[in-house]
């Protein structure tokens, strides 16, 4: 399915029984502990095709559904909530399209930073890595603040918030003091964990709207109507497609876990394909559940005058479901961490990146014998504690609002990025003539040039989206430079960061004809032929199972 543009292989397998397993078994037996050459230090090559999968997919499932899209129903109603994600989930498959072609050929660690430096400009590179370091930074900060909110269904409030962000940051530390392997496992584990729950939600959530619990009553779309459905109108709408970036997060996670996958041919083009669709049905009949069990007016909700609890957790308190709150509430705590753990490793990888692409201190870049960044790493996670810590200097949902902001704008600014560095990226094989997309099992985006011509299209939608609200938020008539810096300081510090390397360093954009088309870049080699030829030799029906499981 993901080699629909792959050439045919003229490599006979000659091991035994590959009928019978999968790629990703295939690869846990061949590929073990790769290293990849750098002079800064190796990582290892410790993410197995499995766990990219598995990882890439619950990777996009944290706070930002649980709760976050309780304050996106409060301020949006049901239908601002639904159009926002779906909206959101088509740049989804958008931005896996685009950037996979260059991260197949090119498995670098710095993924689009690393790209948008060879293919157009250093300035641009140093814009996109400072931007998605302070957005995945950011977002560590929301995270632990979520940590509080989970913990406060229990705790009522009882104990100082400080106590709860600092077992969270003590959480992150442990899972950061061990090896790299061991931070994909607890992904994996996690990934698996909340695709199940939203599963058990999803048929609790049918059955709810038709009525199912001991409290509950027959659904008939009450939530959309009496001026509930678009709460706010386009203002509501603008702040659910920014909050709803936010939930589904940045999908060049993905990008980035290549640079330490054992085989980024299978598994990245795995995640390209596969990720979009499962996140976009997750997602929206998640929404759409919501939408119809919750009301927009429910004070619950994140944001309203009462302690915020997710909306899941209200929709199955409502119905009176007993047990399965408080285990949805578990899911979440780890959803939580997870995504914390993920944005540090994200962060770290993003600064080290650049490091070794010498956009900043080279001595950032170094990696210790584990393969892991420590200096990134500790940088990383001072700005992180920071960052956490500013929750107990203000009100939890107004640093919530800050961080939300930077982190969006960081993220849909680099699907621009991407989207740029994807026609140069053509352009550089065009002008050198590289035979890139004629090679054995090449992959080339779906539909090309559409899908950054698309993301163009949208991120211009949410740049308008976020000057509006900047202009006229939400319950609030006057324009003030509160709410101005609020929405539009992530904006301000890309360009301002962008502008201001180019100035200083006096960076000249890259010629097409002598565009590095060498450096990290990864051929197949005669292994990795026979291993896809095993893959594509399988019966259709267990490809297809190979293809689809989650385990």
């Amino acid at each position: 399915m993901e080699d629909k543009n792959s050439s045919k292989s003229h490599i006979k397998s000659s091991g035994p029984n590959d009928d019978d397993i999968g790629l990703g078994q295939i690869m846990e037996m061949n590929g073990s502990a790769i290293e990849s050459e750098d002079k800064d230090g190796q990582y290892k090559r410790s993410f197995s095709a499995r766990q990219i999968h598995i990882i890439s997919l619950g990777g996009q499932i944290g706070a930002g559904l649980f709760i976050s899209t309780g304050k996106n129903l409060r301020d949006g109603g049901p239908a601002s909530l639904f159009i926002g994600f779906l909206v959101v989930c088509t740049c989804v498959f958008a931005v896996l399209q685009t950037v996979s072609e260059m991260t197949i050929a090119f498995p670098t660690s710095g993924n689009f930073i690393d790209y948008s430096d060879r293919f157009v400009d250093p300035a641009l590179s140093f814009a996109a890595g400072f931007s998605m370091w302070l957005g995945w930074t950011a977002i560590v900060a929301a995270e632990a603040s979520f940590f509080s909110v989970i913990v406060n269904y229990w705790a009522q409030n009882k104990v100082n918030e400080a106590v709860w962000l600092t077992l969270f940051l003590i959480c992150m530390a442990i899972i950061f003091s061990l090896p790299s392997k061991w931070f994909a496992w607890y992904e994996y584990a996690t990934s698996i964990l909340k695709v199940i729950a939203l599963f058990i939600f999803m048929i609790a959530g049918l059955a709810m709207v038709l009525g199912a619990g001991p409290k509950g009553t027959l659904h008939h779309g009450e939530t959309w109507t009496s001026g509930l459905a678009f709460r706010n109108s386009f203002k509501g709408f603008s702040n659910s497609v920014l909050l709803a970036i936010l939930a589904i997060g940045d999908n060049t996670f993905t990008g980035f876990l290549a640079g330490e996958a054992k085989s980024p041919r299978y598994s990245i083009a795995h995640a390209a394909f596969l990720v979009p669709i499962r996140v976009t049905v997750v997602y929206l009949v998640s929404v759409l559940f919501i939408g119809l069990l919750v009301s927009p007016t429910d004070e619950r909700l994140l944001g309203g005058s009462g302690i915020a609890t997710s909306p899941f957790v209200i929709a199955l308190n409502t119905a009176g479901i007993a047990g399965l709150p408080e285990f949805l509430n578990v899911v979440i705590l780890f959803a939580v961490t997870a995504i914390g753990a993920e944005s540090i490793y994200v962060a770290s990888r993003i600064a080290r990146s650049m490091s070794h692409q010498r956009l900043i201190p080279a001595w950032i870049a170094k990696v210790d014998d584990q393969g892991r960044p420590r200096v990134a790493l500790l940088i990383t996670t001072v700005v992180a504690i920071i960052l956490t810590y500013m929750n107990l200097s203000a009100g939890g949902i107004t640093v919530f609002n800050w961080l939300a902001q930077i982190a969006s704008t960081a993220y849909f600014m680099v699907w621009v990025v991407i989207a740029i560095t994807s026609f140069r990226f053509r352009a550089a094989l065009k002008a050198q003539n590289d035979p890139l997309f004629t090679e054995i099992y090449a992959w080339k985006c779906s539909f090309w040039p559409l899908p950054p011509i698309w993301l163009g299209i949208c991120c211009t939608m949410y740049t308008g989206c976020s000057v509006y609200l900047a202009l006229y938020p939400i319950g609030s008539t006057e324009i003030s430079a509160y709410h101005f810096f609020e929405y539009l300081i992530g904006l301000l510090l890309i360009l301002v960061s962008g502008v201001g390397y180019k100035l200083i360093f006096k960076t000249k954009l890259r010629d097409p004809k002598t565009a590095d088309l060498q450096t990290g870049r990864r051929p197949l080699s005669t292994t990795d032929i026979e291993i896809l030829d095993a893959y594509n030799g399988q019966p259709s029906w267990r490809r297809f199972i190979t293809f689809i499981q989650l385990w």
